[in-house]
C-alpha cells in the first residue's frame, strides 16, 4: 500500500485498456494485464526489453509504418514533456507460434510523460486501444450494405493517414523555424568575449511558448583604461519583431558605450536612436560602466529594474539612484542621470530583466527580495555556476511567463 492507503500495483492492473511504462530508452519496466493479453506478449516477454525489439514492423509489408510513427511520437514526448495522441495505426504483430506469420492489427496510440521534480521525463506511459475487432466488424458490416458504406469507411482511414501526415510536416516546420531562431538568438547574443581575468555569465530564457529568441539582450563591452559596459535590456513584445528590434538597440548600445563618457550618455544617444527604430517606444534599458583601477560603478537607467551588487559580506545593495524614463517615453530629449556605486574585489554585480523577478500576482518588491535573499545565500558560487542557480530558484517551475536575460560578473 501506499499513501492514503491507496494500493498503486491494484490500480495499475486495474486500469482500463492497455497501459505499458517505457524508460526514456524504450524499455519496458512494466505492463498491465490487458497489455499482456491483447499484445499476445506475457510480461516477462516484455519487460527489459527493447520496445521495437518485441513489436518490430511487419518486414513482409513495404508500406508498413506503425514502429516508426510510434518512435516519432515517443521522441517527441520526451523532447517537449507533452502528451501525443497518434492517428489510428495499422500495426501487425508476429505470431509467437510461426515467426513467419503476421497478424493484421489496429491501435489508437496516447503517449505521456511522467516528470520528476525538476521537470525532467523519467518514464514514458504508452497506452494503447487495441480496436482491429471494430474495424473488422465496421468491414462485415460494409459487406452487408453495399460499396457506398465501404467507401466511407476507407475514406475515413485515409483522412485519419493524411491528418498524420499533416501534423508530421506541422512539426518537421517548427523544427526548422526553432532552428532559424536558434541561429538568430546565436547571433544576436554571443557569448561575451572578456579577459581571462574577468569571470561573467550570461543566460537567457524566452517566455515559454515563444520562439526561442525574445526582446530581452546583455552586452558586456571591455573599454579602454581598465574599464568595462555591462548593459541588459527589454523590448516590449515577445518573438522575431521584439528580436529584430532588440537586435538593433543592443548594436546601438554597444557602439555608444565605446565612444560616450559614461553610461547617461551612452542612454541619450540610444534614446535617440530608438526615435528612429519602429517597435523600440517603452524599451527599458541599464547600463554599468566599471572602472576596475578606482573599483566604482557609474551607472545609468532608463526606466530598468536595478542592477544588484552582492557583497562578500552577504549584503546587496541595489544600484536605483539614477533612475530615468523608458526610452521614447519623453518628446524632448532631457539629460539622463548618472549616479556611482564602491565596489571591492570579490564583490558580484547581477543584471536582468524583469522576468525573472516580476510575477502578476504580486508587488515587485517581493521579487526584488527574492532576488536578493537568493543572491546573499549563494554568492560565494562561481559566476556560472551561480546564474545557473538564480535561474532556477528565482523562475516559476513551469517555466518564464516573461522573457528574462540575466548577467552574472565577479568584481
Amino acid at each position: 500500500m501506499s499513501r492514503a492507503g491507496i494500493d498503486y500495483r491494484a490500480v495499475f492492473e486495474a486500469l482500463p485498456g492497455m497501459v505499458a511504462l517505457l524508460t526514456p530508452d524504450l524499455v519496458y519496466v512494466d505492463a498491465n494485464e490487458d497489455f499482456a493479453r491483447n499484445s499476445g506478449r506475457s510480461r516477462e516477454e516484455l519487460i527489459g526489453r527493447y520496445l521495437f525489439e518485441v513489436f518490430p514492423d511487419n518486414p513482409n509489408d513495404p508500406a508498413a509504418s506503425g514502429a516508426r510513427n510510434l518512435e516519432a511520437s515517443l521522441r517527441r514526448v520526451l523532447a517537449t514533456g507533452e502528451r501525443d495522441t497518434m492517428a489510428l495505426q495499422r500495426y501487425d504483430v508476429q505470431s509467437n507460434e510461426d515467426a513467419d506469420e503476421w497478424e493484421e492489427r489496429y491501435w489508437s496510440p496516447i503517449n505521456a510523460p511522467v516528470l520528476d521534480a525538476e521537470g525532467r521525463v523519467v518514464l514514458l506511459v504508452h497506452r494503447v486501444e487495441e480496436v482491429t475487432e471494430l474495424i473488422r466488424a465496421r468491414a462485415r458490416g460494409r459487406a452487408a450494405v453495399g460499396g457506398r458504406s465501404q467507401a466511407m469507411e476507407a475514406e475515413l482511414y485515409t483522412r485519419s493517414r493524411e491528418l498524420q501526415d499533416v501534423n508530421e510536416r506541422l512539426r518537421a516546420a517548427h523544427a526548422r523555424e526553432r532552428q532559424v531562431a536558434l541561429a538568430l538568438q546565436e547571433a544576436m547574443l554571443p557569448a561575451p568575449r572578456l579577459a581571462d581575468h574577468h569571470q561573467a555569465a550570461v543566460r537567457y530564457r524566452p517566455a515559454v511558448g515563444a520562439l526561442n529568441v525574445c526582446g530581452d539582450w546583455y552586452d558586456l563591452v571591455e573599454l579602454p583604461d581598465d574599464r568595462m559596459a555591462v548593459a541588459v535590456g527589454d523590448v516590449v513584445g515577445h518573438g522575431l519583431a521584439a528580436a529584430g528590434v532588440m537586435g538593433q538597440l543592443r548594436s546601438a548600445l554597444s557602439a555608444a558605450s565605446r565612444v560616450a563618457v559614461g553610461p547617461a550618455q551612452a542612454l541619450e544617444v540610444l534614446g535617440l536612436y530608438a526615435r528612429a527604430v519602429e517597435g523600440a517606444e517603452s524599451t527599458t534599458a541599464v547600463s554599468v560602466h566599471i572602472d576596475w583601477t578606482g573599483h566604482t560603478l557609474a551607472y545609468s537607467s532608463a526606466g530598468h529594474l536595478p542592477p544588484a551588487l552582492a557583497r562578500a559580506d552577504g549584503t546587496v545593495v541595489f544600484l536605483d539612484q539614477a533612475t530615468d524614463p523608458p526610452l521614447g517615453a519623453r518628446p524632448e530629449h532631457v539629460p539622463r542621470p548618472q549616479a556611482e556605486q564602491v565596489f571591492a574585489a570579490g564583490d558580484t554585480l547581477v543584471l536582468y530583466t524583469d522576468g525573472l523577478v516580476e510575477r502578476r500576482d504580486e508587488d515587485i518588491d517581493t521579487g526584488l527580495d527574492r532576488l536578493a535573499r537568493s543572491l546573499s545565500r549563494y554568492r560565494a558560487l562561481p559566476p556560472e555556476q551561480l546564474a545557473d542557480i538564480l535561474l532556477l530558484d528565482l523562475l516559476p517551475a513551469p517555466g518564464a511567463t516573461d522573457d528574462a536575460a540575466l548577467v552574472v560578473l565577479r568584481l
